[in-house]
């Protein structure tokens, strides 16, 4: 082989992976709060249902998953914006604009949490009128209690609303301090928090919202690359549930699916 030909070979194989390493080097961000175990400390070695999922989920297409724990009212802007692809377990209550597939990853169950020795329950918003509730900012509930929120926004003997990257451990620092009397939050994700300061079983559940609500990994409305993102989440995610690999993920973190 000549010199030239040699140059032409060798600089043709150099191109070759060039195009392979920038398609290895495709990337999308996730981003949602400390959410455990639907997302949990960056880093961890256990990150979350929904960081593993995805991460495992996109590598078959050669797409890198990196995860930020962001405030949520923080995350739906930026995904909004475009500025990260996707916000992690949301419902389409808290973004209807955003892109989701049609299948779930799995259910959020609502409820309601208070000191041990209380002996409220939950039976409707009417039954919250002498209560003092603790939400997260940003964060739906469902139509009534998103109305029932919205109506007495303001008022701090009916609503306390907790903002910021540890949102939920305020909540669970102000019942335990007196200042609200319930905090409603997703169960396990309740149960998780607890466990992870030594409290697991500190607090009483007091009746929970119904329906349960489904969980998406929702994607932003103003990048080009979302609608091919969401069929390729779409399809490994209805794969994983067919081959009994979501079920043993959610397993691992003690969680049920829809």
């Amino acid at each position: 082989m000549s010199i030239c030909r040699q140059l032409v070979a060798r600089g043709l194989l150099l191109t070759l992976l060039g195009v392979a390493g920038w398609a290895r080097a495709e990337t999308l961000v996730i981003a949602g709060d400390i959410w455990c175990p639907v997302n949990c400390q960056p880093g961890a070695e256990r990150p979350g249902i929904f960081v593993e999922l995805a991460r495992e989920i996109f590598a078959e297409a050669g797409i890198e998953v990196q995860y930020q724990a962001l405030n949520w009212a923080r995350t739906l802007q930026q995904v909004r914006r475009g500025e990260l692809n996707a916000a992690i377990g949301a419902g389409v209550e808290d973004a209807p604009d955003f892109l989701f597939g049609s299948t779930p990853v799995a259910s959020s169950r609502s409820c309601f949490f208070t000191l041990p020795d209380s002996t409220w329950h939950f039976s409707g918003t009417e039954s919250l009128a002498e209560q003092r509730l603790g939400v997260i900012n940003d964060y739906s509930y469902g139509d009534e209690l998103n109305t029932y929120i919205a109506l007495y926004h303001g008022d701090s003997e009916r609503i306390q609303i907790a903002a910021g990257d540890k949102a939920l451990a305020l909540n669970i620092g102000k019942l335990m301090h007196g200042r609200v009397d319930v905090v409603l939050e997703n169960a396990w994700v309740m149960q998780a928090m607890l466990a992870s300061q030594g409290q697991a079983g500190g607090l009483r559940e007091a009746g929970c919202r119904a329906p349960d609500v489904p969980i998406y990994l929702a994607f932003s409305p103003t990048l080009e690359s979302s609608p091919r993102y969401v069929a390729l989440f779409e399809q490994g995610v209805q794969r994983y549930r067919a081959n009994g690999r979501l079920q043993a993920l959610l397993a691992a973190y003690g969680v049920q699916g829809p």
